[in-house]
This record gives C-alpha cells, sequence and structure tokens, in this order.
C-alpha cells in the first residue's frame, strides 16, 4: 500500500509540474493556456465565438426589415451521388442556418432548434469575415488613404526583414500572391515554414505572431496560393490608417449603414488588441445576408451607398484560381461564372447572384476535414438560378 501511495503522490506531482511547464511554455509562445486551448480545439463551429476575446460590432439604431414571403424549397436535392430530401440536406450538411432573399424579399428561412439556433443567434463566419474585411479596404481606397500598390512595410516599418517580405504590396494580399509563408493547413499543426494558422487562430498577441512568421514559401506575385495571413496584414494595415478598432469602423462604415438588426462580435487576440479580420466575425444569418443584399445592389442600401462603382467590379472580377478550381480576387470566391461567394471554414457561405438578384446564406457546423464545399455550393447555385 506504501508503494502504491508512493507512485500515485509521485505521479501527480509529474502532472502537476507538467501542467504548470505547459502553462508557461503557452504564455512564452502567446498562446491560450492549456484548457482554453483545448476547449477551442473540440468546440463545434457554432461554439467558438465566446471561447475567444471580442469587441462588439454595434448595430443600426434603425435597422432594416426585410420583407418576407413564403417560398417552398425543392422537394429533393442531389447531394454526394445520392437523391435526398431537402431535410436531409439541411441535417447531413449540419445546417445551423439556411435563408434565401430574392430581390430584396426574404423568401426561405431555416433555423436548427435542436441545436439552439434562433433568427438573432451569433454564428461564426470564418473565412467569410475575409470579404468584410475587403469591403473596408475598398473604402479607403476610394477615399484616397490606401492604395493597392503600398507595401506592407510603408505602415509597418518595423517588420522589415530584408527579404521578398519587404515586396508585399496590398494587392498580393488582396489576391493571395503574398508568399508569406504560414499555412492554412489546419490539422497538421506546425509547417516548415513559419507557425500554421491554427496557431495564429489562437493567439493572444498577434503582433508577436507577425513578427516571428515573417519568412516566405514564395515570392510575392509569383503564383497564388491560399494564406489567412495575407488578409490578417491587411487588417493590421487597415487599423493603423483608421486608428480605430477595426470592430468599430466596420461597424460605423458597414454594419450600421446595411441596417444590420443585431450586435456582432469580432474576435480578437486580446481585449483592446488586433482583430483577427482573417476570421472570427460572429453575426446572425439575417444581418449576413443584409450585407450580402447590399453588394448584390451595387454597394447600396436605399438609404446609404457603402461600396464604389469601382470596388464591387474588383470584388466581382476573379484574378486567380485557387481551391476547387474556383476563380477569387480581393477575398472573394467565384466558383460559377458570374457568382460571387463570401466562403469560410466548417460551411459558411454568403452566396450572390446577380442574374437572379438573389442571394442565399448558408452558416454550419461541419467538421474540419469534411466540408463538402463544392456539394453544398452546387445546391446553393442551383438554388438561386431557380
Amino acid at each position: 500500500m506504501r508503494l502504491l501511495w508512493k507512485i500515485l503522490r509521485n505521479t501527480l506531482i509529474g502532472l502537476v509540474i507538467f501542467a504548470l511547464g505547459l502553462t508557461g511554455f503557452f504564455k512564452v509562445i502567446h498562446y491560450p493556456n492549456p484548457i482554453a486551448a483545448i476547449k477551442l480545439g473540440l468546440a463545434p463551429a457554432s461554439k467558438t465565438p465566446t471561447l475567444l476575446p471580442w469587441h462588439v460590432v454595434a448595430p443600426a439604431e434603425k435597422p432594416i426589415v426585410l420583407p418576407t414571403s413564403h417560398e417552398a424549397m425543392p422537394a429533393t436535392v442531389e447531394w454526394l451521388g445520392k437523391t435526398i430530401t431537402w431535410q436531409q440536406f439541411l441535417d447531413t450538411s449540419n445546417t445551423n442556418a439556411f435563408l434565401v432573399i430574392r430581390n430584396g424579399v426574404l423568401t426561405y428561412e431555416y433555423y436548427n432548434t435542436k441545436n439552439g439556433i434562433t433568427p438573432t443567434t451569433q454564428l461564426p463566419s470564418y473565412s467569410v469575415a475575409k470579404t468584410l474585411t475587403s469591403i473596408i479596404a475598398g473604402q479607403l481606397i476610394a477615399q484616397g488613404k490606401l492604395k493597392e500598390s503600398d507595401r506592407f512595410i510603408d505602415y509597418f516599418p518595423e517588420y522589415k526583414t530584408g527579404t521578398s517580405f519587404d515586396q508585399v504590396t496590398v494587392q498580393s494580399l488582396l489576391d493571395m500572391e503574398s508568399g508569406v509563408g504560414v499555412s492554412d493547413n489546419y490539422p497538421s499543426g506546425p509547417q516548415g515554414w513559419g507557425v500554421a494558422i491554427a496557431q495564429m487562430y489562437a493567439t493572444t498577441d498577434m503582433n508577436w505572431f507577425i513578427k516571428h512568421n515573417r519568412k516566405m514559401a514564395f515570392t510575392p506575385d509569383s503564383k497564388a496560393e491560399y494564406r489567412s495571413v495575407d488578409t490578417q496584414l491587411l487588417g493590421m494595415i487597415i487599423h493603423r490608417i483608421t486608428g480605430m478598432r477595426v470592430a468599430d469602423y466596420f461597424s460605423k462604415n458597414v454594419w450600421q449603414p446595411v441596417g444590420a438588426a443585431t450586435a456582432a462580435t469580432w474576435n480578437v487576440d486580446h481585449i483592446g488588441g488586433v482583430e483577427k479580420t482573417f476570421c472570427c466575425f460572429n453575426a446572425s444569418a439575417r444581418d449576413y445576408a443584409k450585407v450580402g443584399l447590399m453588394l448584390l445592389n451595387n454597394g447600396s442600401t436605399a438609404a446609404n451607398h457603402i461600396v464604389s462603382a469601382e470596388w464591387i467590379k474588383r470584388l466581382s472580377t476573379p484574378v486567380v484560381k485557387l481551391d476547387n478550381g474556383w476563380g477569387y480576387g480581393a477575398f472573394m470566391w467565384h466558383p460559377y461564372p458570374g457568382i460571387n461567394l463570401m466562403h469560410g471554414l466548417h460551411g459558411q457561405f454568403v452566396l450572390m447572384n446577380p442574374a437572379t438578384k438573389s442571394v442565399v446564406v448558408k452558416l454550419s457546423d461541419n467538421p474540419t476535414n469534411a466540408d463538402p464545399d463544392v456539394a453544398e455550393v452546387r445546391v446553393m447555385y442551383q438554388l438561386s438560378n431557380k
């Protein structure tokens, strides 16, 4: 018995020492404490917004109320080689919210009430936030405060490396051509170049992260490769130009003008710190739809002109081809000719079809390694053409 107690005591002491050491290491690399990191890693997509600190994005004082009507969804859809019912599609594709807007009218609305989702639930956007960041950049360019030829180090000279990193421009960031070596491979952890996106996602000090991840995977503008760090660098430029929290600037210049009804949040590295502009914007499905509707209406609502015609054209013009062979440019996807798509990890979509004046929103809880993007977008595209 004495031997067993000694073994248990030594094991407990070892575990405590390990936990303290791991906590200290995480603090050194500006990572959440181990328990917080585990919670973040295990949580489904829809539960992550409150697991990271955030800044509030205030809604409009007089929100726009979307007119509604009733549209029946197709009885069946083709899904991964099978014909299934509409409800089976919603269930098997882990749908939390699904909205259809036609000619400014909300014709269909679904929420996964079993998962506690309602019309006002804040749902994460993941990389849909990239397009939201692009909208801000377009506004600053229209105001003459930012040029696509500007280099990142023009705003952050303290980040100069003497390498091709110093040649990264706003244009190369917008079109995923920067070459900054932070991989977007979530499952594999640290990469040969820099540190994987999962660590950028969780960092408690974004400036520290960028300073330690400026190695280059390729020369700027020599090719295109989807890297979320590009949007983060642009978000840092926006913060420096405006002198405002990105969340506050976005609220005043985009969120309130589109008539958002509910407050959103933008996750940050720490309170008062830097917004994670490559991801981490969280809002209600209806308000995401209002952003899509504004872009579909040439950058305007009935009362406000928000995005210039030049930037609408930039957002609508594919420049490179990336994943799935889809076109891409200025943080907007183009899976089909004439289609604009805001798209984020775990199945977050805002699809805009100018030909039919339709906006389709789908917010989901897909596992990291089970994102059937092509199949989901095909269903949404076909629906938008109805």
